[in-house]
């Protein structure tokens, strides 16, 4: 081989070599990346499932439209104004019977539909005169849906409502009634005192009428129920348990209930949380007011707000009252469409009721 021929491959040679020396820095730099990608990613899971204590879902923080834009008869839940909430945990579904009965036996809790009722502390919530009830009535009790025998008037609850002593969690139509069959259905009877302190025994809190409404919508910012747009009718038993047929006498349970269903038999929302429409009313931290969202009213976006210093309903101005949200298996179209995300309403807190049960949250450790 001549010298020419010799120095014109070696040239070539280094050309190559000195081509090559890009491409080999970017595939290692590229393989770094990827590891530190794959690390971020696995680092990230695991920890996720670390902080995420078993039985809840971790709600990522955002914005969002609280409330009804629009024409409604609601107007308790107008002007719709803009929330911001920081993420969060809750219950993947509503705290159920078998979950409350180990509360009860690790604390000895009573609750409050196990106690006989205080006059005093009672008449407090009345109108000024109202008479003391008979003595057979100021006993341990609650409050029992008692379906009616023929179609009646909706704009009486007294007629399918009736204080039943000895009515409580664990005998939910009455003292010869039982759980059996239902340790898996949510409790109810539970004052918003006894969600609360459940609420602390588990280490968690109740939500926030906010982050309530928020974590309902499943990331669907605008939809009316948490499914979609599109409503209930009495043949669709698939996305809660509401009532089917004519409210309050006739049930067609075309869902396969009367009364509560287990939870988690329904599709979950967009978060992966069960039973946030129908099924038990939720106990929320905030005291209600039916003119809440007026007087918060506001052109700047609301961080994390708790809720009104006191309660007032205009209907029972006397009685204060906590918010309770999503609605239960007594809810029909006709009567009281509470399954959407923006229904809102106030319970007395030292009520029970057949359909009023709650779930809980915890702040994300930082």
């Amino acid at each position: 081989m001549s010298v020419k021929n010799r120095e014109r491959r070696l040239r070539t040679a280094e050309a190559v070599t000195e081509t090559a020396k890009p491409a080999n820095q970017i595939k290692w730099l590229g393989l770094i990346g990827l590891g530190i990608l794959s690390f971020a990613i696995v680092f990230g899971v695991t920890r996720y499932f670390r902080s995420t204590p078993a039985g809840m879902v971790l709600i990522p923080g955002g914005e969002y439209l609280m409330g009804t834009e629009g024409e409604t008869a609601h107007k308790n839940e107008q002007p719709a104004h803009r929330v911001r909430i920081s993420a969060f945990l809750m219950d993947e579904h509503e705290v159920t019977n078998t979950q409350f009965r180990e509360f009860v036996e690790a604390t000895k809790y009573v609750t409050t539909a196990e106690k006989p009722p205080d006059w005093e502390e009672l008449k407090q919530q009345l109108p000024p005169g109202t008479p003391k009830p008979p003595a057979e009535m100021l006993v341990a009790g609650s409050m029992v849906f008692i379906p009616t025998k023929e179609r009646v008037p909706t704009n009486n609850a007294a007629l399918w409502w009736k204080w039943t002593p000895g009515a409580c969690w664990n005998h939910p139509e009455g003292p010869e009634s039982n759980l059996n069959g239902r340790d898996d259905h949510p409790v109810v009877h539970v004052s918003w005192y006894d969600a609360t302190e459940y609420a602390k025994w588990a280490g968690k809190r109740l939500p926030t009428e906010a982050e309530w409404e928020y974590a309902s919508r499943g990331g669907k910012a605008s939809e009316i129920f948490n499914w979609g747009n599109k409503g209930l009718t009495d043949t669709d038993g698939t996305k809660a348990n509401v009532w089917q047929g004519h409210f309050p006498n006739e049930n067609t349970k075309v869902d396969g209930w009367e009364r509560t269903a287990p939870v988690k038999s329904y599709p979950p929302n967009g978060f992966g949380l069960y039973d946030m429409a129908g099924n038990a009313w939720e106990w929320c931290s905030d005291w209600y007011r039916a003119d809440a969202y007026t007087k918060s009213r506001s052109n700047s976006i609301m961080d994390n707000p708790k809720g009104p210093t006191e309660s007032l309903d205009p209907n029972e101005p006397y009685s204060p009252k906590r918010v309770i949200r999503g609605g239960s298996f007594l809810c029909h179209v006709s009567y009281c469409e509470s399954y959407r995300n923006a229904a809102r309403r106030g319970n007395s807190p030292d009520t029970g009721m057949s359909h009023v049960g709650f779930r809980c949250v915890k702040d994300v450790a930082k």
